[in-house]
């Protein structure tokens, strides 16, 4: 039963970095739970990554969720989840008031401006050391390029990138084991 109080610590700790959504929380996500805690693999989060994107909610917490559940069952998944959205709620309950207050001094703005950078820089991080796990051969390739190429030029949602993703694997592993 220990490993509930851990899931949650964790999961807290990942969740005070809330500056950016969800999507800021990868990195930190990927550091904590496959480096340091070894409660998944780099394939492993990817994958929870993927489907996370696809289902309801926001990816870190979804991710959370999925981390929990694979470490302390039904309980794990809840008690993950609680400590991944419970700094969120108590952060951005302080900061509503003090943002609607302060929000149009310059200082406060480019502050802001300098966040959402630095959360791009992270996010991109994470995506480099996602693609190096995920492009392994020609046929991953040619998937992220066709994902990347269709993301960029039309506003599909991403669960239809995501499902196209796996019917083209799908078919061009089959493919490739049909031919050997």
């Amino acid at each position: 039963m220990h490993i509930l109080p851990d899931l949650f610590l964790t999961f807290a700790k990942i969740g005070v970095m809330t500056f950016g959504g969800g999507m800021a929380m990868l990195p930190i996500l990927q550091r904590e739970v496959v480096e340091k805690k070894n409660w998944a693999t780099e394939d492993e989060l990817g994958d929870y990554y993927a489907i996370g994107q696809c289902t309801p909610g926001i990816i870190a917490v979804n991710t959370a969720t999925f981390v929990g559940q694979k470490q302390g069952g039904i309980a794990g998944g809840i008690v993950a989840t609680l400590g991944v959205v419970f700094p969120s709620l108590i952060i951005i309950t302080a900061l509503a008031g003090l943002i609607a207050a302060f929000s149009h001094l310059t200082w406060v703005q480019h502050a802001f401006a300098g966040i959402r950078v630095c959360v791009c820089v992270l996010i991109f991080n994470t995506v480099l050391k996602l693609a190096k796990k995920a492009i392994v051969d020609w046929k991953a390739f040619l998937i992220f390029l066709a994902v990347v190429i269709l993301s960029v030029f039309t506003d599909l949602s991403p669960v239809i990138f995501v499902l196209g993703a796996a019917l083209l694997g799908i078919l061009l592993k089959t493919l490739e084991v049909k031919k050997a």
